[in-house]
């Protein structure tokens, strides 16, 4: 605590050393200077002046490049060799060289103090090719002798005595220096950069990754953000005291360090501390929890260190940390190594950076996360994150409000009706809203339209929950069949069934992974489960295998889903929710937020048969209850079967009709189109139409909800 005031001082004087202790005032160069004049003048040998860190350090790469230096030449000298090859006779290196003979190049020798050299002028001397280059060895104290002997015999040579060596050292070392001085450089570079902020000779690895943005780029208000009114009212506290301060002060008040927002993904975390910064007119610090681990340790708590200090001489301003769970987990767990953990090491850095600030740094930390559970106790006790604001799902309001936000970047139809999407949408986050609105700009234009119709916002909102329909895909009528009484089954259990969630549509058209889909989607936001509810729905869960095996007396891979969303269903209303009449009111479930390689038990092995019996009954009483249910209203099953393989797409008021015994009299799609071709002076002739319909199934388009 009473170092606060240490970074922001030496961060004052840029040709401040790590080691040295920063300045503190204005005057204290002319002091420095004083002090070392005195040592001069008195040298006494008590407390001689160190020299500087960085001149030491040039000092030790001086020498090493030295030694390297004298090594190098010291190899060269003893290891060099001339190029070339080498004659060990005397005669027979004469005999080559004889101006008679005529075997070297004009006539000439070179000579040097180590050697005599000569190049081959001609092909036809035996054991050698033109060009290539020969050379007698000789000593220093002889070469007056040999040049007596090579003048007796007519020989011209040149005089080259002391340079080819050096020549030679000079062209082999050079490569070698100009690396040397290069590596010197970068380094003398780093080292200067390194001394201005945490990392040491790393540099920028201890730089935080954050990304800035000026109060004058911060554009998003209060009024961006829609469906979370509850989490606004709570941070405009925060706004307040940005831009007014000294209001809370008057009574004594403090406001929260730090501030956690909890939601599930796609619920406008980020876009409210946005939000939060554009209404306080503050700059807005943002990074995601990753960014600070690196390979290297100690690099997240350095980086850590950066941006605080950074927030610090930028205040007022915001902090947005991003899924702080992915370094803010319980430390000590089963995956940490200890105490020396690199996440552990940058939670401890964000712990007690935010201990460290002072009434007067108007500096708030965001956080968010989607599993508050697995945080670290420190980092949610007061005096840190002390305010926890929950930005749960959209209800009703919510969502119209949401969708009225994005449609005014669209050109919306005169039938699109925003309050009846937002009623067809619960438990749809604020993102699937904006992409459902996305989606429904992009299919109105690939079709060529004005505006975009609702028919274009519930094709956009069944792809984005369900995915895309997958028109083209060619399924033989076997699984055809299969497919319409499988999701028949679904539908008419659903349609019984009071508990359960009404029918929206029903198709066999292939969407997303499912070769079928039976769509049931609730009028009314639902926060709990009931007892009547869970096991209707799991009843419907079953329907479709039951339906697909008494007509194809086969079962197939397609119940697969079903099977694990009954299985979950069962699962939780024992384990959980206390729906056991023999296990009673206790909990079974493990801890989410407990972190173990090992899953552990809190109950006996005989507790733990008991479960599995409990859930078994579960899902075997509601098969044998939809099975029960589909025998005495078959004929409905099979008149809706009939109707998908014919229309393969059913709407609510389609199957409210089958249910109560009618016949649907309304066109397929192929009639549709017929109709339209007839009409159309410029479409494809007849008889080539009447062969695609042969060759591939009326369900390649997608009728119109309309």
């Amino acid at each position: 605590m009473t170092d606060q005031n240490t970074p922001s001082n030496s961060s004052q004087d840029p040709d401040n050393n790590p080691g040295q202790k920063p300045a503190g005032s204005a005057g204290n160069e002319r002091g420095e200077q004083s002090e070392s004049r005195q040592d001069q003048a008195h040298n006494n040998g008590k407390g001689p002046q160190a020299p500087p860190p960085m001149k030491f350090g040039r000092s030790i790469m001086t020498w090493v490049i030295i030694l390297a230096l004298l090594i190098l030449i010291l190899v060269m000298f003893n290891t060099a060799q001339p190029g070339g090859k080498q004659i060990d006779s005397w005669r027979e290196f004469n005999r080559l060289i004889n101006p008679e003979e005529n075997f070297i190049e004009d006539n000439k020798v070179t000579v040097t103090d180590s050697r005599i050299i000569a190049t081959i002028a001609r092909d036809e001397v035996p054991g050698y090719n033109e060009g290539d280059r020969i050379f007698f060895q000789i000593s220093r104290n002889n070469v007056d002798t040999y040049l007596e002997s090579l003048m007796a015999s007519g020989v011209d040579h040149v005089d080259d005595t002391g340079t080819g060596f050096w020549r030679d050292l000079i062209l082999v070392l050079a490569p070698f220096v100009l690396l040397i001085l290069i590596i010197w450089f970068l380094i003398a570079r780093s080292m200067r950069s390194a001394g201005a902020g945490p990392g040491g000779m790393l540099g920028s690895f201890g730089k935080s990754k954050h990304k800035i943005q000026s109060k004058e780029n911060v554009n998003v208000t209060f009024n961006d953000v829609a469906g979370v009114q509850e989490a606004k009212e709570e941070v405009t506290e925060i706004v307040e005291f940005l831009k007014n301060p000294k209001k809370f002060q008057r009574l004594g008040g403090r406001i929260p360090r730090g501030v956690l927002l909890v939601g599930p993904p796609g619920s406008g975390k980020t876009l409210l501390a946005k939000a939060i910064a554009g209404e306080a007119d503050v700059p807005y610090f943002s990074i995601s929890g990753s960014d600070f681990v690196e390979m290297f340790v100690g690099v997240g708590a350095s980086r850590v260190r950066d941006l605080f200090k950074q927030a610090k001489e930028n205040s007022p301003c915001i902090i947005f940390l991003d899924e702080i769970d992915a370094v803010g987990r319980k430390r000590g767990s089963g995956f940490s190594s200890g105490g020396h953990d690199e996440r552990e090491q940058t939670l401890n850095a964000i712990l007690v950076e935010m201990d460290g600030f002072e009434a007067s740094d108007q500096v708030i930390v965001i956080a968010a996360t989607n599993r508050a559970d697995v945080l670290d106790p420190a980092l949610t006790r007061p005096g840190r994150f002390d305010r926890q604001v929950t930005v749960d799902l959209p209800d009703l309001i919510g969502r119209r409000q949401i969708l009225e936000v994005h449609a005014k970047k669209v050109k919306l139809g005169p039938d699109v009706d925003l309050e009846r999407l937002a009623k067809g949408t619960p438990m749809f986050s604020g993102a699937d809203l904006a992409a459902i609105i996305n989606e429904a700009a992009i299919i109105a234009t690939m079709s060529n339209k004005d505006y975009i119709e609702m028919a274009d916002l519930e094709e956009a909102r069944d792809k984005v929950r369900f995915g895309r329909a997958r028109t083209s895909r060619r399924i033989e009528e076997q699984e055809r069949v299969a497919t319409a009484y499988h999701e028949a089954g679904h539908t008419v259990v659903q349609a019984l069934l009071e508990d359960a969630d009404p029918v929206h549509k029903v198709t066999i058209i292939p969407r997303g992974q499912a070769l079928g889909a039976t769509f049931s989607l609730p009028e009314k936001d639902r926060y709990g489960y009931g007892m009547k509810y869970l096991l209707a729905t799991m009843r419907v869960l079953c329907g479709g295998r039951i339906a697909e095996l008494k007509q194809t007396q086969d079962v197939s891979s397609g119940a697969a889903m079903d099977i694990r969303q009954v299985t979950q269903y069962a699962r939780h209303m024992i384990l959980e929710w206390g729906m056991s009449e023999r296990l009673g009111f206790v909990s079974y479930s493990a801890n989410d937020s407990r972190e173990s390689l090992v899953a552990d038990k809190d109950y006996s092995e005989e507790t733990a048969r008991v479960i599995d019996e409990e859930i078994r009954r579960l899902i075997d009483e509601a098969y044998h209850e939809a099975e029960k249910l589909l025998d005495e209203h078959w004929d409905k099953v099979e008149a809706m079967a009939e109707a998908l393989l014919k229309y393969e797409t059913l709407t609510r008021d389609d199957i409210d009709r089958i249910m109560a015994g009618q016949r649907l009299d309304k066109p397929t799609v192929a009639e549709l189109l017929e109709a339209e071709a007839r009409k159309s002076p410029r479409t494809t002739p007849a008889p080539r139409r009447e062969d695609d319909e042969g060759d591939a199934p009326t369900g390649e388009v997608v009728p119109s909800p309309a």
